[in-house]
């Protein structure tokens, strides 16, 4: 049954070939058996998933089910779940269990589905390969010794090994599709504001956004219409009516503009992913797509951008982190600043510092306006680049990273791994979406395609990667399990 999609397994799940409890049993005993070798969980939540399980399998006998009712996943654990541990990958929160549920988390659990636990992410989403976790490295499951990218690389993994048909990931500078791309699997960021916030767990508020990991586009857009809505609990939530995004996903590709940025494919970038990328546009082109050559001329300073305006965010939004109301306090503080500054020496990671560090040097007087304001400006230059863009085609395509999966261990330098994020995070910094799906491999890895959208444009991006799922099977590999 791991070799499913999630749509097939909701197909047989309404067939009655199988029950939602040997569904469940099923992932939670491959969970056991193999994610020791790649530590993609941080909570494993059995006996609730068990109990999920045979109430939707009640809900179905009753003739009350819904299209995912009875279907396991699993969630970032940056997604607050109620009276379950949701600790953010960082020891400050090892304790911490969530009074309420995110407000995805309860969209999902309306529609039925099987929360087979929380996955393991670099620590407050902060990291490309999922090294910074306090619960220790995720590992690639096509490769033990490369990382599976970041931070939504415990869900990426879990997908990647068959232990979940799908998790949910968030993505602030390349999050979902980064780590899609290195675990051969599909991943959607979004627009902002399509998908609530409320209940994930803030990194950088203007950037965060939560979406579907899935083994195809057509699981994405299952999951994506129980997720997408406006929320009034969530102020950056978007009021706009959520269409059936799996309607159009047989719609034809004749006539489709496919937008190739020249900045996605200069220097930096493998050979072999260009290689791999290229051979799945000309797959486009024998759909009936055409190819222009277009220019994101602020490409450029989409990296120093976003390293400024993220951590400035990250280090406002983690000051609630204090040892005084949840989370890690010391032992015996001598006063209230000892509490304070001990606590969050104790529990922050290296990279969590570094963040809150230049984040608060770049929002302190003397500091804003020449960093924090004109990352601000350099960030509506950017948006303006894509607006242009999509002036002239319907999507653009390129490499989701300049390389597979490397090493754990490779990227000690910081820099180095910012720059893995370089063809990720401009999508971010406009707030437009963007998809990842399997492309073909270089040296055994995955290679991922990028997909990008105009604002709300989700459905025609869950199309045309459909298409090229249809024509090729690049989605359908699986790394081999003994």
């Amino acid at each position: 049954m791991h070799d499913l999609t999630l749509a097939k397994i909701a197909q047989g799940l309404a067939k009655g070939e199988f029950s939602s409890r040997e569904l469940t049993q099923h992932f939670l005993e491959r969970i056991e058996k193999y994610d020791s070798r790649f530590n993609s969980f941080i909570t494993v939540t059995g006996e609730r998933a068990l109990t999920r399980a045979d109430a939707a399998d009640t809900q179905r006998a009753a003739g009350q089910a819904g299209i995912l009712s009875g279907v396991p996943l699993a969630y970032k654990d940056i997604f607050c779940t109620e009276d379950i541990r949701t600790s953010c990958g960082s020891k400050m929160l090892d304790n911490f269990k969530a009074p309420y549920n995110a407000t995805v988390v309860e969209k999902l659990e309306l529609a039925g589905t099987v929360n087979l636990g929380k996955t393991n992410m670099d620590e407050f989403a902060m990291g490309s390969s999922n090294e910074t976790s306090f619960y220790g490295p995720v590992r690639n499951p096509w490769n033990t010794d490369l990382v599976p990218g970041g931070s939504s690389g415990g869900s990426a993994a879990a997908v990647a090994a068959g232990l979940a048909p799908a998790a949910l990931g968030t993505d602030t500078g390349g999050s979902i599709r980064q780590p899609a791309a290195f675990c051969g699997i599909t991943g959607l960021k979004p627009t902002y504001g399509r998908v609530s916030r409320y209940g994930m767990i803030a990194y950088a508020s203007s950037l965060d956004q939560g979406g579907p990991m899935a083994r195809s586009a057509e699981d994405c857009a299952l999951l994506l219409n129980a997720m997408a809505g406006h929320d009034p609990r969530d102020s950056t939530s978007v009021s706009r009516a959520v269409p059936d995004y799996t309607q159009s996903l047989d719609a034809p590709l004749k006539g489709l503009k496919i937008g190739l940025p020249r900045e996605y494919f200069g220097d930096g970038l493998d050979e072999g992913v260009e290689r791999a990328v290229r051979e799945a546009i000309a797959v486009y082109e024998s759909l009936g797509a055409s190819v222009i050559d277009v220019s994101l001329p602020h490409t450029q300073h989409a990296v120093p951008a976003y390293y400024v305006i993220a951590p400035a965010e990250a280090s406002s939004n983690l000051s609630r982190y204090d040892g005084v109301r949840f989370g890690h306090r010391c032992d015996d503080p001598q006063d209230l600043m000892d509490l304070y500054k001990r606590s969050r020496a104790e529990a922050f990671g290296e990279e969590v510092k570094r963040r809150i560090l230049i984040g608060t040097h770049t929002l302190s007087e003397g500091f804003f306006d020449a960093y924090y304001k004109k990352a601000q400006q350099v960030r509506r230059l950017i948006r303006q680049d894509f607006l242009d863009a999509f002036e002239k085609v319907d999507v653009l395509m390129g490499p989701a990273a300049p390389t597979t999966a490397f090493a754990l261990g490779n990227k000690a330098d910081p820099v180095q791994m910012y720059l893995q994020d370089i063809y990720t995070i401009a999508i971010n910094l406009a707030g437009i979406p963007g998809i990842s799906v399997p492309a073909g491999f270089h040296e055994g890895s995955p290679v991922g395609l990028q997909i990008l959208g105009p604002h709300f444009g989700e459905a025609h991006l869950l199309n045309v990667a459909h298409q090229y799922q249809q024509a090729t099977d690049w989605h359908t590999r699986q790394p081999d399990l003994p």
